[in-house]
């Protein structure tokens, strides 16, 4: 499941956001942000953007009556059928993820929908029988993708949910828009998710915050990293959670469990691939530290851990575009 990220751009001045190079609109349930920095980028180019999310949300939301997403999941269990392109594409990409995570990242994570209820009065874990019965369903492999037809088909019982990934893909189709269109120097925002190409209106790379997971405040950011041409991608314990006698859980759930993962408070993940940026933020927090260290390697990206304890690990490759501002804040484990 995928959280929502706090980041702040620490590289732009106080209002900058209500410069009038700069746009914003409600897609996927979500703020986007569009900034441009140089001397490229229209209000043309920021609707272009937009426009780019809605399409992606039209196609790849399990939640839209209609979507061809809502379609594959209400045909579960029949043979499978053509789907559009880009849908095809984005399953793809999900299953390629799920592979590399050894299913910690898995498409078909939405048969836990709606097992646990972080908005109730009183919310409390599910009984380990019916969280048995929904991991039961969850299983990537029984996604069956055919590339020649681009077909697509999932067993009896599975529910395919894009969330983990879907706005990461827009990310992604976005800088290729931005870039046909000679546009340079901006930051986009999904959700928290950030997106930089070029540079600040100053001449510096951009500066990317990252939140303190038992921070006071919403916007205490320990680290900073220095980003251009990369995404950077947080998932988080700390934006929706309950105590329950005397056991913190969060929604970052493991699909191989159902459970909240327990080894981490965030994972930060920098990435060009804003795509496998947001999933590995996800996965990453419920993988052994020296198994996301390994991902990391062989994605050839970077990314900053804070562990239950509140200790920081980090990739090599980071090097000086780290700068730590204060160690997190002490406060209730994961556990």
């Amino acid at each position: 499941m995928r959280t929502l990220i706090l980041l702040v751009l620490l590289s732009l001045p106080q209002g900058a956001w209500a410069a009038p190079r700069a746009w914003s609109a409600e897609v996927m349930a979500t703020r986007i942000d569009v900034q441009f920095a140089g001397g490229t980028g229209t209000e043309a180019d920021a609707q272009a953007v937009f426009q780019i999310f809605r399409d992606v949300d039209a196609v790849a939301s399990e939640w839209k009556d209609g979507s061809p997403l809502a379609a594959l999941n209400a045909r579960a269990g029949q043979p499978a059928e053509p789907v559009p392109a880009e849908l095809f594409s984005l399953l793809q990409r999900s299953v390629e993820l799920a592979r590399i995570t050894a299913g910690a990242f898995d498409p078909t994570w939405a048969a836990l929908w709606g097992l646990w209820d972080f908005r109730a009065a009183s919310p409390a874990p599910p009984s380990p029988e019916d969280r048995a019965a929904r991991v039961a369903r969850i299983d990537w492999t029984k996604l069956a993708l055919d590339a020649g037809g681009k077909t697509a088909g999932i067993q009896e019982g599975v529910v395919v949910g894009l969330g983990g990934i879907a706005k990461g893909w827009a990310l992604d189709r976005s800088v290729a828009l931005l870039a046909a269109r000679g546009v340079t120097d901006y930051v986009l925002s999904a959700g928290g998710q950030v997106y930089a190409v070029g540079q600040t209106a100053a001449g510096r790379p951009w500066n990317v915050g990252i939140r303190d997971p038992r921070g006071a405040r919403w916007d205490d950011y320990f680290a900073i990293v220095s980003v251009s041409g990369a995404s950077v991608s947080t998932s988080g314990d700390y934006e929706r959670w309950f105590e329950h006698d005397g056991v913190r859980y969060h929604h970052i759930l493991d699909p191989r469990t159902g459970l909240p993962g327990r080894l981490f408070r965030s994972v930060t993940v920098i990435s060009p691939d804003a795509t496998e940026a947001d999933a590995l933020s996800t996965a990453l927090m419920l993988l052994p530290l020296e198994d996301g260290m390994r991902i990391a390697k062989e994605q050839e990206v970077d990314a900053v851990w804070v562990d239950a304890e509140g200790v920081v690990h980090r990739t090599p490759g980071l090097g000086s575009r780290y700068v730590e501002r204060h160690p997190p804040a002490q406060g209730p484990s994961t556990d």
